[in-house]
């Protein structure tokens, strides 16, 4: 759990802090109120800081509670940190998580649990030590999602742009779907489908495909959590479907409604006040909306 200072004013200097929100956030709990939000189930493990009844580390759980996502597997650390942006945080509450502190009966009433891998570079003490920890966990992922710069920074500079960058550098065997975000542009996603088609091309083992969804144009006020918002919204469909990676039309339509939540997102201040419910993702989408896509096969 880090906290965000939110500006209230397009003015701000750091000085200043009491002109600004300070909400509690985290990816983590991004997704899992953006999940609740929109009509699913979540819960949150991990610890945050316990020190004074007005710390924010008091507050976090009750606003997980209030925004409907099971809270009962955080923990309280009396000793570290609650992480500002990108400072202030070694060692933060978050970091000292162990195995001991989870909650295994929380875990086993997850009905679905796919290995959902999203980049973030703020843990990590230096450049290497992040692109090496994030590769550590890279094979165990079923669904990867990263950004355009995310690309470059994990491949050495390779044009993120490039399709078979993403396949040949990217891409592992076990990895259902990877979706490349590319702001108001939309996204782009790729998948391997092992499908028997040896009635077709009987020396294959299956198709890869892959395309792109457009995203929607609106005035962004701030872009935290529009990320967060996305998987939230990818999330919600792939665990009513876990094999929409192998339907490229229903896989199209859930990533619309993912583009469609990070847009709505960044019209607000704050990444959890910011997260739209399903009705308001379904009104923002026009009807009838069709996004460009374009689909290859590579064997």
């Amino acid at each position: 759990m880090l906290i965000d200072f939110v500006p209230l004013s397009p003015v701000f200097l750091l000085r200043r802090l009491r002109h600004s929100r300070r909400p509690p956030a985290a990816p983590p709990a991004n997704v899992a109120v953006g999940i609740a939000r929109l009509g699913g189930s979540s819960a949150f493990i991990g610890k945050v800081i316990l020190l004074g009844t007005t710390n924010s580390g008091i507050c976090f759980p009750n606003i997980l509670k209030i925004n409907n996502v099971d809270n009962s597997g955080i923990r309280f650390d009396t000793g570290a940190r609650t992480a500002l942006f990108m400072f202030y945080r070694n060692p933060s509450a978050d970091m000292l998580l162990k195995e001991s502190d989870l909650d295994l009966h929380l875990i086993k009433k997850v009905s679905c649990f796919p290995m959902i891998l999203i980049c973030d570079f703020l843990p990590w003490p230096s450049a290497d030590a992040a692109r090496e920890g994030i590769k550590s966990i890279w094979e165990y992922a079923d669904v990867i999602k990263v950004s355009e710069q995310e690309i470059s920074f994990l491949t050495g500079g390779e044009d993120p742009y490039s399709d078979e960058v993403v396949y040949n550098k990217l891409f592992h065997d076990n990895l259902k779907l990877l979706v490349v975000t590319e702001g108001e542009k939309g996204c782009r996603y790729y998948t391997k489908v092992y499908a028997n088609i040896t009635l077709v091309i009987n020396w294959r083992k299956g198709v890869k495909f892959h395309g792109r969804v457009g995203g929607f144009k609106v005035k962004a006020v701030d872009t935290t959590g529009a990320g967060d918002s996305f998987v939230s919204g990818l999330l919600v469909h792939l665990a009513s479907n876990l094999d929409i990676y192998q339907d490229e039309k229903k896989l199209k339509e859930a990533l619309v409604f993912a583009n469609a939540c990070g847009a709505i997102t960044v019209t607000e201040r704050g990444a959890i006040p910011s997260l739209p419910t399903k009705e308001a993702v379904l009104d923002f989408i026009p009807k009838g909306n069709e996004q460009p896509h374009y689909l290859c096969l590579i064997s």
